[in-house]
């Protein structure tokens, strides 16, 4: 992190833009921005986790279907 200080007699508007100056060309800016957006990878027994999960979730909804206790879903055509 960029350390300033205000200086003796020195306006709040002049700190700020030093400050300013000082966060650009140390590159933090540049670094969080690039981060913003990715998600980091999930491990491998999160995703085989997840997997089982939808599974699951996915024969138990076969099973209320065949049962008669869920709607059919039309058919999507993309």
């Amino acid at each position: 992190m960029v350390d300033v200080k205000r200086k003796k007699g020195e306006s709040f508007e002049a700190m700020y833009r030093r400050f300013s100056k000082r966060m650009q060309q140390s590159g933090n800016i540049l670094q969080a921005k690039d981060r913003q957006y990715v998600k980091p990878e999930k491990s491998r027994t999160a995703k085989k986790k997840s997997a089982l999960v939808s599974l699951k979730l996915r024969h138990k909804k076969e099973w209320l279907r065949k049962i008669g206790k869920l709607e059919e879903e039309p058919k999507r055509r993309w």
